[in-house]
């Protein structure tokens, strides 16, 4: 994007682009990207679930009308007020659910066609090295972790959004119609509310100019980027706030002086420099830095980048290029460079997809100056100066496609994580989780999470998942029971870690002191219809208290009508109350409506159907109870009695 000499306006505004293959048409360009990006990100075309998927692929309860109504009108309907991108998901989530291709081969189309503009864009800049630089956005494994990753679809969304912003307003400024300014600025909105770090694009657009002409005038050049720069800042204020209120990016982990944060600022440039010259051991989740200002790795890069500024600016009046592409890329970096509070910020200061914007600065920037400086270098050995950059964009595929085969499952990513950073206490927790779901691998999950607590004893989450890991098995029960009451102590009213006790206690014969639980996780979070079913299910052992079960049973239901454990164990309550034989007859019958594969469900039924003179209804649930469950001789005895009974 940034030759030396950059070339005159008017030229801009008629260049079509480089002779030959830099003239392809857009759409056959965006087929023959949509191929290599297809071939290269296959083995994670079908992973599963990563870490925050859950949170952002909406549960079938919100892909309503009203859902859609509160993705934009309500700040808390989801992690972040991002109301484009939950939108996308809303779509996505009608269209196919929860199979996951789908999700990932969107992201494909994104990258890919942000990849397109990009190459669009320097064509309108009249610089040839387009296709370069969209072949390198495209292959680059730095951007694998926002393409595999489901939830970044916040990236590849928005960079399409973005990146077709600057398109259009560079059309704009040569054009100066109104409408063109305001599809861009349309464009830019969609990207803030897709994603709001794309807040830094204004600034990209006066660099740009910048670099054009030498000046900035303020008419014509800065005048209507300024509704931008205020869009801009109130959706990133907007960001900040939720984070700290919302996503918890606050406390001591976040604790840093602003002399610490500037000195992380220049390690984070440089380090995301170095990971885009030299892909290799590119991670999931790296190593947290401990800000240390005796610790040279800390202090030097600051000081280094600065020199490298300083160098830039000295250099200004005859190039120019390298002090805008400076400019931008930092810029475009500024939302992650530390001065402000991000969560991810507790597991580590960087991470592939917060570069993913920079990086395709940065790769205009490496193709426009590469082109240029080929053709002199190599104008009587043109294939040396075609061979060079098709040997590292073969090199970048090769790296593209062995990063992607770590997203094909998540066990797998957070294999691959440990075995490079053994000190990722997210990746031993989220391993311990996956591993807890199968019975087999018990021992292992436990000893995941142990590894999780000891390298953060502070975190409620890993306590908490540490709790439920040992409350499988009896002997553990105890240690299950401390875990819970840790949790608590670190994160009072934590709704989940007081529902799982109460569990716990109900399995331990502690029936009051279950219903404690269960009222401080219903009391915490009002609208946590599983505490209010365990209340009412707690309750409803002690006849007494009938009436009190009752009315959580139906706290549970208004909030979670499909909740089964709530309808069954309403059911099973009214079966034992005089004149209540209906309502638990409609109960069950709407748990099987549900869920038909309720064995017990069904015996019940049948129990209810039979004593209520409907032996033909009680036959047809014993049956299918028995289908289910072929070992229940008991369910056998009952059915040939009602066929014996019902014989002439």
């Amino acid at each position: 994007m940034f030759s030396p000499e950059p070339p005159s306006t008017a030229s801009v505004e008629r260049a079509p682009g480089a002779a030959g293959v830099e003239r392809v048409p857009p759409w056959l360009l965006w087929l023959a990207f949509l191929a290599v990006a297809v071939a290269l990100y296959f083995p994670s075309l079908r992973g599963g679930l990563l870490w925050d998927d859950q949170a952002h692929l909406l549960p079938p309860s919100q892909l309503t009308i009203r859902g859609l109504r509160d993705i934009w009108l309500s700040l808390g309907a989801q992690q972040q007020y991002y109301p484009v991108l939950y939108s996308a998901f809303w779509l996505e989530g009608r269209l196919w659910g929860d199979t996951t291709l789908g999700y990932h081969l969107v992201n494909v189309v994104w990258h890919v066609s942000t990849a397109v503009v990009l190459v669009l864009i320097l064509r309108r800049l009249g610089l040839r090295g387009g296709l370069l630089a969209g072949l390198l956005f495209l292959v680059h494994p730095v951007c694998v972790e926002s393409v595999a990753w489901m939830s970044e679809q916040k990236n590849t969304l928005a960079g399409l959004f973005a990146s077709s912003a600057v398109l259009v307003y560079l059309g704009f400024h040569g054009s100066r119609r109104r409408g063109a300014h305001g599809l861009a600025t349309a464009l830019f909105a969609l990207a803030l509310m897709t994603k709001s770090v794309t807040a830094p694009v204004p600034g990209v657009l006066l660099c740009i100019l910048w670099w054009r002409q030498g000046r900035l005038r303020w008419r014509e050049d800065v005048l209507p980027t300024l509704p931008w720069f205020a869009m801009g800042a109130a959706f990133g204020l907007l960001t900040a706030w939720n984070e700290r209120t919302h996503v918890g990016a606050s406390g001591d982990e976040f604790g840093l002086t602003l002399v610490q944060r500037t000195f992380l600022a220049g390690r984070v440039v440089v380090f995301y420099l170095s990971k885009l010259a030299w892909p290799s051991d590119l991670l999931f989740t790296y190593p947290r830095w401990t800000i240390d200002l005796h610790d040279w790795k800390n202090v030097v890069p600051l000081p280094a980048l600065a020199a490298v500024s300083a160098v830039c600016i000295a250099r200004f009046r005859t190039h120019r290029g390298p002090a805008a592409l400076l400019a931008i890329y930092v810029g475009t970096l500024f939302p992650v460079l530390g001065f402000l509070n991000v969560y991810p910020f507790v597991f580590s200061y960087v991470a592939d997809h917060f570069q993913y914007f920079a990086a395709a600065a940065a790769f205009c920037g490496l193709a426009a100056w590469w082109t240029a400086r080929a053709n002199r270098w190599f104008a009587s050995r043109n294939r040396l100066g075609t061979a060079i950059p098709a040997a590292v964009l073969i090199t970048l595929a090769v790296l593209t496609q062995r990063q992607a085969r770590t997203y094909a499952s998540a066990e797998t990513l957070y294999r691959t994580t440990l075995a490079r950073n053994p000190d990722s206490w997210m990746a031993h927790n989220n391993l311990g989780v996956i591993l807890g779901r199968e019975p087999a691998a018990h021992d292992e999950a436990v000893s995941h999470i142990r590894a999780a607590v000891r390298l953060r004893p502070s975190g409620p989450d890993l306590r908490f998942n540490l709790g439920n890991a040992l409350a499988k098995r009896p002997e553990t029960a105890a240690e299950a029971e401390q875990e819970f009451r840790e949790a608590l102590r670190l994160a009072p009213g934590f709704a989940d870690a007081h529902n799982n006790l109460g569990k716990l206690l109900v399995s331990l014969r502690r029936p009051d002191e279950a219903v404690n639980e269960f009222r401080a996780a219903a009391s915490s979070k009002p609208d946590f219809a599983e505490a209010h079913a365990n209340l009412a299910l707690a309750l409803s052992v002690d006849p007494t208290r009938a009436g009190e079960a009752l009315a959580e049973f139906g706290a549970a239901l208004s909030l979670d009508p499909a909740l089964i454990p709530a309808l069954l164990g309403r059911g099973a309550l009214e079966a034992r109350l005089p004149g209540k034989t209906d309502e638990a007859i409609a109960d069950y019958s709407a748990a099987l409506r549900i869920d038909p594969a309720q064995a017990e469900a069904h015996f019940q039924l049948g129990r209810l159907l039979a004593a209520a003179g409907d032996r033909s209804g009680a036959l047809r649930q014993y049956e299918e109870a028995l289908r289910l469950e072929p070992d229940r001789q008991a369910v056998r005895a009952l059915i040939d009695a009602l066929r014996r009974d019902r014989r002439p």
